[in-house]
């Protein structure tokens, strides 16, 4: 009768270490080429029925006017009756918020937007200086500071 020393096989040996992280290294990296090459790392852009589409989905009971989209349409300025909003981007999503209270800054390329808010803090929007202007003017409760920079 063999001793357990003599078996051929002792059961399960631990995978090595260079073997592991590379295959886990290997399936992060091509997790994410996949998901390149499919477009979902693209940042997301507005027009003006998607802004006001993602407006509704934050504030379904303010119906959304006129939609001014900022110069790269990463964010964009929206007309309510209870007055203006902000819908901008957050990578692959969208985020909205009434700009009661908010504060403006101006900087070399737009408009710095500090919204007084824990949760967004803050909101660079990229504008050329006539949009820059027109935002500034229909956001009735605001302070225009000083250039910034960008």
């Amino acid at each position: 009768m063999p001793r357990s020393r003599d078996r051929l096989w002792e059961g399960p040996q631990p995978m090595p270490l260079e073997l592991l992280l590379t295959l886990v290294i290997g399936g992060i990296a091509g997790i994410a080429l996949l998901l390149h090459f499919f477009g979902y790392s693209r940042p997301l852009t507005f027009d003006e029925d998607s802004a006001r589409a993602h407006w509704l989905r934050q504030y379904p009971m303010s119906r959304p006017g006129t939609v001014h989209l900022s110069q790269d349409r990463a964010a964009a300025l929206v007309e309510t009756p209870d007055g203006p909003g902000l819908v901008w981007a957050m990578g692959a999503d969208s985020t909205a918020h009434m700009l009661t209270g908010a504060t403006l800054r101006t900087t070399r390329r737009g408009l710095r937007i500090d919204l007084h808010d824990f949760a967004a803090p803050s909101v660079r929007v990229r504008l050329s200086p006539e949009a820059r202007e027109t935002w500034a003017r229909l956001i009735p409760t605001h302070e225009t500071k000083g250039a910034l920079p960008a």
